[in-house]
């Protein structure tokens, strides 16, 4: 992974990587302890139930999600966030389509290529 991403990155020039499954990403800054992500869901995208090493917080910037931390389920709307502990399962649906910024801690190694 590379160490960090620029220190400035613009909208419009920051490449939004296509998923599928209706979900889209683009990366808003990382070094090799903090990342922060933009995820746009199409209405009715999953996100699947995983789990990775890193501390997750995802802010609702648009939409509804129903979040499924440690088999947990909550509706998330705008303004709301959440917090995902290292290796517990979570998952999330969003019936309306909308947008999560997601940050990881450490930074998530297997969304920067080299």
């Amino acid at each position: 992974m590379p160490k960090q991403s620029a220190h400035f990155l613009f909208a419009d020039k920051t490449e939004i990587e296509d998923l599928g499954n209706g979900l889209k990403r683009q990366m808003l800054g990382y070094n090799e302890e903090l990342m922060a992500v933009k995820v746009w869901f199409d209405k009715g995208a999953e996100g699947y139930v995983h789990k990775h090493r890193h501390s997750q917080v995802t802010y609702v910037e648009e939409g509804e999600f129903h979040f499924n931390i440690g088999g947990t389920i909550r509706v998330l709307k705008p303004g709301d966030s959440c917090l995902i502990p290292p290796n517990v399962e979570h998952g999330a649906v969003c019936p309306t389509g909308g947008i999560l910024i997601d940050t990881f801690s450490p930074a998530r190694e297997d969304f920067v290529s080299e």
